[in-house]
């Protein structure tokens, strides 16, 4: 956008405006953060947010079901899940009547703005509302209720819904509020029952949620391993059964000790026939005599509380659903607010509502390839992805390549990089390509540290953190004359290196090296994975979600330490090198009062005016302080500065703790977003180099000397983009180890606006409603 056309969020006033926030149908973990972003968001811009208690059933009993909301009020709801104010699913508001009511009970509090976080059915019920709302306030003066200057003072009734669904079954967006956290509680469980089935050579059946939607079946199987996964989108082919024992018994043969068969619990075969988990234990126990257990979730997938990045979408899409809400007009749609790769949208909320529905009907018709294409792209490519990784085809059936592709890991460990190292290796195998694994990244390479590694090498990988291959920070320019001389003993034709910085320093000096050593010139791709997110090229790398979740909940616990002592401040300081990308994200979803990064310079009149804010704070109900700090920020404002200068200043008012989390971040189990990230994108990048090879042979050898045969795989906005490394210099601070531009630095004032400070904010990006048609031409290419 040009500079005079930006938009500013000081521009925007919603005085006079009434705002109603509810949650409706069922709960998801994050309707808490959507319901404290609208809150704080509607305040900050001087409108009037109430509550609406227990959903639509709260809007039509009115009373003391409608209350106005304050600041302090939504304190504390962000790591709450489920929704604090309450839902229901209400058949009054499916009768005339009972919305003739709850349009009484609006017209009376003067609200127009209602902000919707359920449902397809809560959201289809709040157009309907809409499009009834004139008629319902003539029928209201008629009968005397209202007079006819408050009709038309509310004639106009506007609507801006919020996804709440952990199934994940709305057609528009990529993730609704609350998958991700089902997701983690999924995971948490298969993690747990994988040390038990071990032990005992079990087969282990998960019954998990998604009634009319296979989405956390399908992604917590890729996530997962799993042998097996049932979803109504996809039922089986006729003759499942044996083809199903067949493959359990050839992993046993393998040397496997358990086996995990997910079921969504609307899993069908093709005659529309439900398969139970208690089918499933027969059937195995019938014809192979495994020991054989049946877990079903049930709610436990709906509670707990909500991950990072449930916290951070629900926050922004509610600061999106305001920012709607302000600029609509008597003809503005009702529309949706989604999530489009890592960008927010406005969809028109019927243009989705009416794609859900259509996929249920291509279910119910037996259009299944139809319905998985309706759900999307990234529905479409999860299922494609865990098709080439679960089934292992014979040799026989491989097409054979005569390439050999070496793996390796470079830099820091991050939680994901083992679950794209076993995504490479099995896509590889699929392609025909003889894979290398290559320990302790360029220093192994140089030392010969490499060896053959075959499909059941990786299995049970994708779950355990760290680096399984090994990783050195050791940059190649000193060892290229070795590194070249290994590449010719073991003729390596193309080179997959997942890592950090230092991996893209390293493709760059294999790159500048290739005049040297013929050997080096063969396509080299690099997937990003650190849990700093400092790669230029890729606004996420594999790994920052796993550290994410890691501040998040020790932040949560450090917060609920305050909850006792109260007027308590905490300083933590967190990873990330001279990025701010955890400081900034994790203060986001902890709920932080500042974040202190490199990128935003400041002084001592900025941590003056921080100490001040939080002195007023204390004089509230929310009496303790979160303060977050990236460990390079500023040479001179350390961690122990800014501790002893927040004692100081705080005396008499609070007192102050630090905490530094350290490697913690990097440790753990990789997050299911981080398995499914780094599974997906290895496929791809494997993918690209099974092209060049091809593209890249001639007279008998792989030749690649052009820029785009060294490439970076990153995500853009809403897509996964290959870039020549070398383009990509002139977008790298190298000093710092940072790109120039980074889209999270826009997130920062959403953390400054709900933490009360008063901050300018672009809101350019926002506005433009799109259409669902055209928002699947640019999904083409998304996850």
């Amino acid at each position: 956008m040009m500079p005079d056309s930006k938009k500013f969020i000081e521009n925007l006033s919603g005085a006079g405006k009434c705002i109603g926030v509810l949650t409706s149908g069922g709960d998801a973990q994050g309707m808490n953060a959507a319901v404290r972003a609208v809150v704080r968001m509607g305040i900050y811009v001087g409108a009037k947010v109430y509550f609406i208690h227990e959903g639509y059933q709260g809007m039509v009993d009115g009373g003391d079901n409608i209350k106005e909301a304050s600041w302090e009020s939504v304190s504390s709801m962000l790591q709450v899940g489920g929704t604090v104010i309450g839902s229901a699913r209400c058949k009054d508001f499916r009768t005339h009547e009972g919305r003739l009511r709850a349009a009484l009970n609006l017209v009376q509090r003067g609200i127009t703005n209602l902000c919707v976080i359920g449902g397809d059915g809560s959201l289809t019920g709040a157009n309907l509302f809409r499009e009834e709302w004139s008629g319902l306030l003539d029928e209201l003066v008629q009968s005397g209720q209202i007079s006819e200057e408050a009709a038309l003072t509310h004639s106009a009734l506007h609507i801006v819904g919020m996804v709440g669904s952990i199934d994940n079954d709305f057609c528009g967006t990529d993730m609704t509020i609350g998958t991700d956290s089902a997701l983690h509680r999924i995971i948490e469980v298969v993690d747990a029952i994988m040390t038990t089935a071990q032990s005992h050579q079990r087969t282990f059946v998960l019954e998990v949620m998604g009634r009319h939607c296979g989405y956390l079946a399908l992604v917590s199987a890729l996530a997962c391993g799993a042998d097996w996964v049932l979803i109504p989108e996809m039922p089986p082919k006729d003759g499942w059964e044996e083809q199903m024992c067949h493959k359990l018994s050839e992993n046993r043969a393998d040397k496997k000790r358990l086996n995990i068969i997910i079921v969504a619990e609307g899993a069908i075969d093709q005659n529309n026939k439900s398969i139970t988990t208690e089918l499933i234990k027969d059937l195995v126990v019938r014809c192979l005599g495994f020991d054989t257990r049946v877990t079903i979730l049930g709610h436990v997938q709906r509670g707990g509380t909500p991950s990072a990045f449930d916290r951070i979408l629900a926050s922004r899409m509610g600061v999106e659903a305001v920012l709607a809400l302000l600029e609509a007009s008597p003809g503005t749609p009702a529309c949706v607010v989604s999530l489009c790769g890592n960008q927010a949208v406005r969809l028109p909320l019927m243009e989705c509502v009416q794609m859900t529905q259509e996929v249920q009907k291509a279910m119910d018709e037996k259009r299944f390839e139809e319905a998985v294409k309706l759900r999307g792209r990234s529905f479409e490519n999860n299922l494609n992805t865990y098709k080439l990784l679960s089934h292992r085809k014979m040799d026989a059936e491989h097409p054979h390549s005569s390439f050999n592709v070496a793996v390796l890991n470079v830099g820091a460990p991050a939680a994901g990089m083992n679950a794209a190292v076993r995504s490479a290796i099995r896509v590889g195998i699929t392609e025909g390509h003889t894979m290398f694994a290559v320990n302790d990244g360029f220093e192994g390479f140089s030392k010969g540290q490499i060896k053959e590694i075959k499909w059941g090498d990786v299995g049970g990988w994708t779950g355990q953190g760290g680096s399984l291959l090994g990783t050195k920070r050791t940059l190649p320019a000193k060892h290229t004359d070795k590194i070249a001389e290994q590449m010719k003993i073991h003729n390596i034709n193309a080179l997959l290196v997942i890592g950090g910085f230092e991996a893209y320093l390293g493709l760059l000096e294999l790159q500048a090296a290739r005049s040297k050593h013929a050997e080096l010139c063969v396509p080299m791709v690099m997937v990003p994975a650190t849990v700093s997110n400092n790669i230029p090229g890729s606004d996420l790398s594999i790994g920052a979600d796993t550290a994410l979740n890691a501040i998040t909940d020790t932040c949560d616990r450090i917060k609920q330490s305050a909850s006792g002592t109260k007027r308590r401040v905490f300083i933590i300081e967190t990873m990330g090198g001279y990025c701010g990308y955890l400081a900034t994200v994790g203060g986001l979803a902890a709920g932080a009062d500042a974040a202190y990064i490199y990128e935003e310079p400041f002084d001592i009149r900025d941590l003056q005016s921080n100490v001040e804010h939080l002195t007023e704070k204390m004089k509230t109900s929310i009496q303790r302080g979160l303060v977050l700090r990236n460990e390079n920020c500023s040479e001179n404002y350390t961690t122990d500065f800014i501790y002893q200068l927040y004692s100081e200043e705080g005396k008499g008012v609070f007192d102050c703790r630090k905490n530094v989390l350290g490697h913690m971040q990097q440790g753990g189990a990789p997050s299911p977003f981080d398995r499914n990230f780094g599974t997906k994108i290895a496929a791809k990048a494997m993918q690209w180099i099974s092209k060049k090879l091809k593209e890249f042979y001639r007279e008998g050898r792989v030749f690649a000397n052009s820029e785009d045969s060294a490439c970076l795989l990153g995500m853009r906005r809403r897509a996964l983009v290959f870039q020549p490394v070398v383009q990509l210099k002139d977008e790298t601070d190298f000093v710092h180890r940072i790109p120039k531009e980074q889209w999270w630095l826009r997130l920062r004032p959403l953390m400054k606006i709900l933490a009360k400070y008063k901050t300018s904010y672009d809101v350019s990006d926002s506005g433009q409603l799109e259409h669902i048609v055209r928002l699947r031409a640019k999904d083409i290419s998304a996850i």
